[in-house]
C-alpha cells in the first residue's frame, strides 16, 4: 500500500476558477501536498497519459478535452492515499457521487468532472513519474 496517489485538477477545474477551493478539499481530508505545477498538455503527453483507454471509444474526446486548456498535476500523500482520495473525489459520474465529494460539489459531467486521481499504487507511481522527474520527488525526502 503506497502512500502516494496523482491528482490532476483538469481544465475545466483551472476554467472555473476551482484550484482553491480544491485544494482547500484536498487539505481538509488531510493530505499533504509534495508537489505541484500547472502544465498545458499537448496530444502526445495527453495521449501517453491516458494510453490504458485507447481502445475505448471516449478516448479521443478525453484526449481533446485535456489538452484544452492548463492542468495543475498534484502528488499528494496521505495512509492509504489511493483509496483515500477516490473516496474524496466521488465517482466518474457527479450524478452518481457521494455529497460533499469533490465531483459532487463542483463537476458538470462525466466527461467534464473536475479532477483525476491514480485508481492504484502501480498507477499513481507511473502517473506521478510522467509529470515530476526523480529528482523533482527525491528533493522532497524528509519533507
Amino acid at each position: 500500500m503506497s502512500n502516494r496517489t496523482l491528482a490532476i485538477l483538469k481544465p475545466d477545474c483551472v476554467k472555473k476558477n476551482l484550484i482553491g477551493q480544491v485544494v482547500s478539499k484536498i487539505n481538509e481530508a488531510g493530505f499533504k501536498i509534495l508537489a505541484v505545477k500547472m502544465v498545458k498538455l499537448n496530444k502526445d503527453s495527453a495521449s501517453g497519459f491516458y494510453e490504458v483507454h485507447k481502445e475505448r471509444p471516449f478516448f479521443g474526446e478525453l484526449v481533446d478535452f485535456m489538452t484544452s486548456g492548463p492542468c495543475v498535476p498534484i502528488v499528494l500523500q496521505k495512509d492509504n492515499a489511493v483509496a483515500e482520495f477516490r473516496k474524496l473525489i466521488g465517482a466518474t459520474n457527479p450524478a452518481n457521487a457521494e455529497p460533499g465529494t469533490i465531483r459532487k460539489l463542483y463537476a458538470d459531467s462525466m466527461g467534464e468532472n473536475i479532477v483525476h486521481g491514480s485508481d492504484s499504487d502501480e498507477n499513481a507511481a507511473i502517473e506521478i513519474a510522467h509529470f515530476f522527474s526523480r529528482k523533482e520527488l527525491l528533493e522532497l525526502n524528509g519533507f
